[in-house]
C-alpha cells in the first residue's frame, strides 16, 4: 500500500529526540521535514545527524503550512504550551508524556483540537509493542478469565545518577508519578479499561539530589515532587490495582505488572519496553509458562504511536495513543497526589476508551492494510 507521507516537525532536540529522529523515518506513512528547538545549535545538530532538510525556530516551525503534525518533545513544563500553540496553528500534535502539567491544560488542549477539527496524540506508545499487545489478546481471549485485579511496580533511585541534567525530574510534572507513571498507567488503561476511583500516599523522601555524572556532576537539586508514591485504583470494570512508582528504592523484588484473573494470572513485561517476556499461568498450573508473541514491533518502537496517528489522519479512523487516553491518565497522576493531600478517595472526572487492538499479522512498519 502506497500512502502520501504525513509531514512532522519536531520540537524539542533533546536527549528523547534521537530514537524519534531514528525510528520516524522507517515509516513510511511519516515524513520528517523540520527540527526545532530553544538552543537553535541542538536542532541544527540533531538535523545535521539524521538528515532533515530544516532547521526552524519555533515560530518558523509552527507557521509552516506544509506541516501537518507537530511531534513536541520539549520538557514537560511545556508540552501544554507548544502543544497550544500548534493546534492554534491549525496542527495536530503528538506529545511526548505527559501530556501536560495540569488538568486545565489538558482540557485546553483536547477543546483547541475538538474545535480545529484536529487531532491530539500522546507517548506512551510501548502498549502497541509486541509484548502488551500480546497481553491484550490474551485478556481479550479469556485466558485467565474475569480480570479480578492487578500489581504493578516502578522502584528506582531516581534518574539523578546518570542524566546530564536531572533537575526536571525533581520538579512539579514529574517525579516517579509523572515520569514513569504513564508507561504502567496506560498499560493498565489499556488492558483493563478506565478506572473510576483512585487513593494514594505520597512522599518527599530526601528533600536535596546531588548529580552524579556529566557536567552538572556535584550540583544540588531541591526536590519540589514527591518521590514516592503509592495507590490503590478501581477500574470502572470492577479489577481493583495496586500502584506504587518510587525514586526512593535502592533494590526490590517485586513484578513489573501482574494481571490476576478467575482463571489464571499474567505476567506483564515491562511497560517501558516493547517486548517481553509475557508469562501465564492458569488456574490449577505448578509453573509459569512463556508466552510466545504474537505481534511485531518489539523493538525500541518509539514512534508507532505518531504513526499511527498519521494513519488515522489519512484514513478517518481513531488513532490509539489518543488525547482522551493519555488526559485519562494525567487525571489518575493528580488524582493519587490528590488524594494523599486530602486523605480521600477521589472519583475520576475522565475517562477513556480502550484503544483498539493491533492486528496480528500486520508486516513490520505497517499499520494499516
Amino acid at each position: 500500500m502506497t500512502t502520501t507521507p504525513v509531514n512532522v516537525g519536531v520540537i524539542g532536540c533533546g536527549n528523547i529526540s534521537s530514537i524519534y529522529l531514528t525510528n520516524c523515518p522507517t515509516w513510511e506513512i511519516l515524513n520528517v521535514v523540520a527540527c526545532a528547538d530553544v538552543v537553535q545549535e541542538r536542532a541544527a545538530a540533531q538535523a545535521a545527524k539524521y538528515h532533515v532538510p530544516k532547521v526552524y525556530s519555533v515560530d518558523e516551525l509552527l507557521a509552516d503550512p506544509a506541516i501537518n503534525i507537530v511531534l513536541n518533545l520539549t520538557i514537560p513544563k511545556a508540552h501544554g504550551e507548544i502543544a497550544l500553540r500548534a493546534l492554534e496553528a491549525g496542527k495536530s500534535v503528538y506529545n511526548e508524556k505527559p501530556l501536560a502539567l495540569t488538568r486545565e491544560e489538558g482540557q485546553h488542549m483536547l477543546q483547541q483540537a475538538r474545535s480545529n477539527g484536529l487531532r491530539v496524540g500522546c507517548a506512551p506508545d510501548t502498549f502497541l509493542g509486541g509484548g502488551l499487545q500480546t497481553c491484550r489478546q490474551l485478556i481479550d481471549d479469556g485466558m485467565i478469565g474475569t480480570p479480578v485485579a492487578a500489581t504493578a511496580f516502578m522502584l528506582s533511585h531516581g534518574p539523578e545518577s546518570w542524566h546530564p541534567d536531572p533537575d526536571f525530574f525533581y520538579q512539579p510534572g514529574a517525579g516517579p508519578m509523572f515520569d514513569m507513571g504513564p508507561y504502567y498507567l496506560t498499560a493498565l488503561t489499556t488492558l483493563l479499561g478506565p478506572v473510576r476511583r483512585v487513593t494514594g500516599s505520597a512522599r518527599i523522601t530526601t528533600p536535596e539530589r546531588t548529580v552524579g555524572s556529566g557536567p552538572l556532576k556535584g550540583t544540588k537539586i531541591t526536590v519540589n515532587t514527591p518521590t514516592h508514591v503509592a495507590g490503590v485504583l478501581d477500574f470502572a470494570d470492577g479489577p481493583v490495582a495496586t500502584l506504587v512508582t518510587s525514586f526512593d528504592v535502592w533494590s526490590g523484588e517485586v513484578p513489573r505488572i501482574e494481571i490476576y484473573g478467575s482463571e489464571g494470572s499474567l505476567s506483564v513485561p515491562d511497560p517501558n519496553t516493547f517486548d517481553g517476556p509475557v508469562r501465564l499461568r492458569k488456574a490449577g498450573a505448578t509453573e509459569w509458562s512463556d508466552v510466545p508473541l504474537t505481534h511485531g514491533h518489539t523493538e525500541n518502537s518509539r514512534g508507532i504511536g505518531v504513526a499511527d496517528m498519521a494513519y488515522g489522519l489519512r484514513f478517518g479512523r481513531p488513532h490509539r495513543a489518543s488525547g482522551e487516553l493519555a488526559y485519562h491518565v494525567l487525571d489518575l497522576m493528580h488524582a493519587f497526589h490528590d488524594a494523599s493531600r486530602e486523605n480521600r478517595h477521589i472519583e475520576l472526572a475522565s475517562s477513556c476508551s480502550r484503544p483498539a487492538p493491533l492486528p496480528a499479522d500486520l508486516p513490520q512498519h505497517t499499520l494499516d492494510q
